[in-house]
């Protein structure tokens, strides 16, 4: 019956028994431990169980721990965790007043809020519908009727100016804040200590995220909300342009949403916690998900001949002539992973970085020094030793998930595409052919090194 984001502990002081649960997707992080001297640990973060536990795990989403029972157990079970291909028809409207829903039940707050806004797809949709609705809210009555909307990037990046033009369209009261490449590097060290994971998309598009909730909560801001989960529940990422049928389509969005615990979810609550930053996200609200899990994956898929781009489905909902929510191309802007959105020079300079600390030795003897989840890129090596130095336990790195991946996919959906086994990078530019920017980005320019240049 709860509906939102949570991990507790609720203890029976009548027996000292309890249990432990985390909501359905992982919102919020949970690691459950256990100790030599038969005792049971719980913390939202890992590095308060690494010295007490010989071994401890994150906490699977939708479970439920009870010291009576023992054992974990599942208290949610959607139709998306069994795979099942659902078929009812496409309806924008009841997929648009399900996601105004979601995005109104989280204006409830008593703090100063605002939105993240990368102006992308879905952080302007989040926007969008906050600001129309604001007015109408309790949290007009104590901060006003106008949003704050943020916005991080290297100078002249993508998002900094699609954000923008946003932000004036809603007439937000709009932050816009600039890092260096060089300032991202300074910070990785800490970044991997608050978001305790070498994933290497994850701590991309962590560090921005990091640096700006700094700068967020230096104005008195204590919540944001933000749009994550709307590429994992309708095929966003550029990589499903590639999908071979809906069933697989399907499937695939499916394991992305199990998973988020361990990337999207991870990074947007530990980089902006680490600050003291509430980080709120109504895609991933548990009826939001129902019912756009239920539409027949069909009117997912990616289908030129049909002029339907990635995310289709959503951005035709809110594609409203009378009272227009958002200016026509951000509405069918293409789809730009955070990491990437910041500024292409971003990755770029932080491969350029690993390469000066990485040798080709260490790379080649990678598989004798990190057996599990071997990396295979300078970058991911250069990650794997910050992430041991403070978490250098077994269990620990049992945490990361690995696995090849292409454009953020499963390891399973690499195997759409023959030519991305030779291009396993998370970068949405990895997608050749599908990201338009990259694609530009080649034709312009040569990579100064074949190996480790954009076209790698």
């Amino acid at each position: 019956m709860l509906d939102g984001m949570f991990s507790f502990v609720l203890l029976d002081t009548r027996d000292k028994s309890f249990i432990a649960a985390r909501d359905a997707i992982g919102v919020t992080p949970l690691y459950m431990g256990w100790g030599l001297d038969g005792s049971i640990w719980f913390a939202s973060e890992m590095k308060a169980l690494s010295d007490d536990c010989e071994r401890f795990i994150s906490f699977p989403p939708g479970h439920i721990y009870s010291s009576k029972q023992g054992g974990l157990r599942r208290w949610y079970n959607p139709p998306c965790y069994s795979e099942q291909i659902p078929s009812n028809p496409y309806d924008p409207l009841v997929l648009r007043k399900a996601f105004e829903k979601a995005v109104v039940k989280r204006l409830m707050t008593d703090v100063p809020f605002g939105v993240l806004l990368s102006g992308g797809l879905d952080s302007s949709l989040v926007a969008a519908v906050a600001s129309r609705y604001l007015a109408d809210s309790e949290a007009a009555c104590q901060w006003g009727s106008q949003l704050h909307s943020f916005c991080i990037g290297l100078e002249g990046s993508p998002d900094l100016k699609a954000a923008r033009e946003v932000a004036d369209y809603l007439g937000t009261r709009h932050h816009e804040f600039h890092f260096t490449v060089q300032e991202g590097i300074d910070a990785l060290e800490e970044v991997i200590y608050h978001i305790e994971t070498y994933d290497v998309t994850t701590i991309r598009a962590s560090t921005p995220m990091f640096l700006m909730s700094r700068k967020i909560k230096s104005l008195g801001v204590k919540m944001v909300i933000s749009g994550e989960g709307s590429d994992e529940i309708f095929g966003g990422y550029l990589y499903f342009h590639k999908a071979p049928n809906k069933e697989e389509f399907h499937q695939e969005t499916c394991r992305k949403i199990k998973a988020l615990h361990l990337y999207d979810c991870l990074r947007a609550n530990k980089s902006t916690s680490a600050w003291g930053v509430e980080a709120r996200v109504p895609f991933l609200d548990k009826e939001f998900i129902n019912t756009a899990m239920s539409i027949d994956p069909e009117w997912k898929m990616v289908r030129p001949d049909l002029g339907r781009i990635e995310k289709w489905i959503l951005r035709n909902a809110f594609d409203d002539d009378k009272q227009p929510y958002l200016p026509k191309h951000i509405l069918y802007r293409q789809k730009e992973q955070f990491s990437d959105g910041v500024g292409y020079s971003w990755i770029d300079g932080l491969r350029d970085h690993a390469n000066k600390q990485v040798t080709d030795a260490m790379l080649a003897n990678s598989s004798f020094v990190y057996p599990e989840n071997t990396p295979t890129t300078k970058e991911a090596y250069y990650y794997r030793t910050i992430f041991e130095k403070f978490f250098p336990k077994n269990a620990a790195r049992a945490t990361v998930p690995g696995g090849p991946s292409v454009a953020c996919s499963t390891a399973k959906a690499v195997e759409w595409d023959a030519a991305w086994s030779k291009n396993p990078d998370p970068s949405g530019r990895a997608a050749l052919g599908v990201h338009a920017a990259a694609y530009e980005e080649a034709v312009d320019t040569k990579p100064a090194n074949p190996v480790n240049g954009p076209l790698q």
